[in-house]
């Protein structure tokens, strides 16, 4: 469990967790499975930042881009990197090989420009809208946590690797299924206390991780179909799709 978390952390985060001689399928569901704890202090602290803002009278979207700033930095940008990868890899038109040559590369086509500048405005905005206070920078935080459990359903028993090397090939097929609707389950009970507490509906928060859940559902389903399975970027993708979907719901 010690190696699973350690990582997880890694992964997720810039925080330093120290090197694993061997990936073996039980730590990779693991480390998949408790994603969400593994970025609760990068949460933490960005959820500081935004609370902060809102207390020094900043404006929302002010408020909103300073969190999505933190995330990116506390992540090295990984996820925003894997989305614009794999919205040019899957926008290609080409083969599956091709598709997989483009997500490769190192830079990034107009169609990942656009996806970036999208999801990150989405996200900017609703994370202002819902940072009022205390509360709401608490369930901002939840999110940030929830949205990671999209790597338990990305990374589900029956969903192969695009690649025979990479994360995606160390991590595909290893979650079970009974453990990745567990993980699920208890998402949706966070966010449904955390939106209560934070004075918005318990339906507002189910809803919210229902549209990450399709949205997930259907990046993997669309990359198996295009890509022949997942990868690194998929999963970076994923973790966008899961908390843009779960911050726009939150705030309708």
């Amino acid at each position: 469990m010690f190696d699973a978390l350690r990582l997880s952390v890694g992964t997720l985060t810039i925080m330093p967790s120290g090197s694993i001689a061997e990936i073996e399928r039980r730590t990779a569901a693991r480390a998949m499975i408790i994603a969400p704890l593994a970025v609760l202090p990068l949460a933490a602290a960005v959820g500081l930042v935004g609370w902060l803002g809102q207390a020094a009278s900043l404006p929302p979207l002010a408020i909103g881009l300073l969190v999505v700033g933190g995330l990116a930095l506390g992540t090295r940008a990984l996820h925003l990197d894997g989305l614009a990868d794999t919205v040019d890899g899957l926008g290609s038109g080409w083969t599956a090989e091709r598709s997989l040559s483009v997500m490769r590369r190192g830079d990034v086509g107009p169609m990942g420009v656009a996806a970036l500048i999208i999801i990150l405005g989405l996200q900017a905005v609703s994370i202002g809208e819902l940072i009022q206070g205390l509360p709401g920078a608490v369930l901002v935080v939840v999110a940030v946590c929830c949205s990671r459990a999209a790597l338990s359903l990305i990374c589900v028993r029956g969903v192969p690797a695009a690649r025979t090397d990479g994360l995606g090939a160390a991590v595909a097929g290893s979650v079970p299924r009974w453990a990745a609707v567990g993980c699920w389950l208890v998402v949706l009970l966070v966010m449904a206390a955390a939106a209560e507490w934070s004075g918005r509906s318990p339906m507002s928060a189910a809803l919210a991780v229902a549209a990450a859940a399709v949205g997930v559902g259907i990046v993997v389903y669309r990359c198996v179909r295009r890509l022949g399975g997942i990868t690194g970027d998929v999963m970076g993708a994923g973790i966008e799709i899961a908390f843009t979907a779960m911050m726009a719901v939150l705030i309708i």
